[in-house]
């Protein structure tokens, strides 16, 4: 596991935790948690819930009501499930594709082309985004859970900025895919990019933002980010690298497909180890999960109670005014019917 910290409420002074107290809070977590259902157990490893405790600054309540809201965002939205005929249409102007390289540490790459929108339907645009980001951890070698963005800005105007599209994004990506992004690279991004990057930069976490590297060709000092990060003969020539074919929507579209038929079996427990044995669920009755714990609670506090366990297949969680059916619609009184809705307030915003 990487070196955590923990931050001390008195003075901000940041203390190492040691291997053995994250593992503690990992397996703290995982008890909170309970029994899951397959997909949601194999979700669960201790990798992932440590990324979610790393988001959280080691916060084991913190950390607790943000996976929570995960499961509960991926029971509705079903990420996984996402095909290639499902957002082909989205995809056919190569404004995001994973390539076909990797950077020099093995992370999966995936280039953005802000200039190629091709859609007005934030929930498309997201969904897309979504089956990129769950295409790319399908992707990472077992030694690697963080990827690599190349943002090419060419062609790039006005017109392609929308605040409530990165909004969005941040949310999906901060809350959904926390620790998820190692680098983004934004190349040669224009001068008038610069007033909206200081808007975009309170949605994200200082951590997130700081994971933002500015790269423009005509700078030795820069391009040098390139040179260290990828084999140059493989990169895109776009990225000043040598290789001059680029995308190809074709080709991409039989990746993906292969892509697609290796989906289920990753969310099996039998293709993740990692992921904790869980009872079976099928004779028992679980009640769903308690999202209005206090999330600003110290994880030093005592949980007086206990959590109930587990997730029901059909009722799945329930808080005072919704009631989440059949693993996706929604019975409320007051919230609106985006699956990408969220409770999370601004001061939880995670790290991508």
């Amino acid at each position: 596991m990487s070196e955590g910290v923990k931050r001390s409420s008195s003075n901000g002074f940041e203390k190492p935790l040691t291997t053995e107290h994250q593992q503690e809070k990992v397996n703290e977590v995982r008890r909170l948690v309970g029994a899951l259902p397959e997909k949601l157990s194999v979700y669960c490893s201790d990798a992932s819930i440590e990324r979610h405790l790393r988001a959280r600054n080691w916060n084991v309540k913190k950390a607790l009501k943000m996976l929570k809201e995960t499961l509960k965002w991926r029971v509705a939205f079903k990420p996984e499930e996402i095909r290639w005929e499902d957002i082909a249409h989205e995809a056919h102007t190569g404004k995001i594709y994973r390539s076909s390289y990797v950077d020099k540490h093995g992370r999966t790459v995936l280039v953005m082309r802000p200039s190629c929108q091709n859609s007005k339907s934030i929930k498309g645009q997201i969904k897309y985004l979504v089956y990129c980001m769950e295409n790319a951890i399908l992707n990472l070698p077992p030694d690697q859970e963080q990827m690599v963005w190349l943002i090419d800005f060419s062609g790039f105007n006005l017109s392609h900025i929308s605040l409530k599209v990165t909004r969005e994004t941040a949310h999906v990506l901060q809350d959904h895919y926390p620790e998820r992004l190692g680098l983004a690279i934004l190349y040669n991004p224009p001068k008038f990019f610069e007033p909206f990057w200081m808007v975009a930069k309170a949605f994200l976490e200082p951590k997130t933002h700081n994971k933002v590297k500015f790269v423009y060709s005509d700078e030795i000092n820069t391009r040098k980010v390139m040179e260290d990060l990828f084999d140059m003969d493989h990169l895109e020539a776009a990225f000043g690298g040598k290789d001059s074919v680029g995308f190809e929507i074709n080709k991409y579209a039989e990746r993906m497909k292969e892509d697609d038929n290796r989906m289920p079996s990753f969310w099996t427990r039998a293709s993740s180890p990692s992921a904790a044995p869980q009872p079976d669920l099928a004779s028992t009755t679980l009640d769903p999960l308690n999202l209005n714990s206090n999330s600003d609670a110290s994880d030093d506090d005592k949980t007086e109670g206990s959590l109930p366990h587990g997730i029901d297949s059909d009722t799945v969680f329930t808080d005072e005014n919704t009631l989440v059916i059949d693993g996706g619609k929604k019975e409320s009184e007051s919230e609106s019917e985006d699956p990408h809705h969220s409770d999370v307030k601004p001061d939880d915003k995670a790290d991508a």
